[in-house]
């Protein structure tokens, strides 16, 4: 009736792999909304990678928000 220790994995471990991730596709997504606005491709592909862009920065921060130290 008591858990595993193997299946408890540590407050780390569990969020250390999607802020990275999150982080990159932040970068690139903002990059590329920049490069889309400056060279004139079509205005719903450059909408797009805005939205991307501002969905991982919202993500981020719920990320923060729920794995803060009290």
């Amino acid at each position: 009736m008591s858990e595993s220790s193997s299946s408890v994995q540590p407050a780390g471990a569990q969020r250390g792999m999607p802020r990275p991730v999150l982080w990159l596709l932040l970068v690139i997504s903002a990059v590329l909304n920049i490069v889309t606005s400056n060279i004139g491709i079509n205005i719903f592909i450059g909408i797009g990678f805005g939205l991307a862009t501002l969905a991982c920065a919202a993500a981020l921060v719920v990320d923060h928000y729920r794995h803060r130290r009290p």
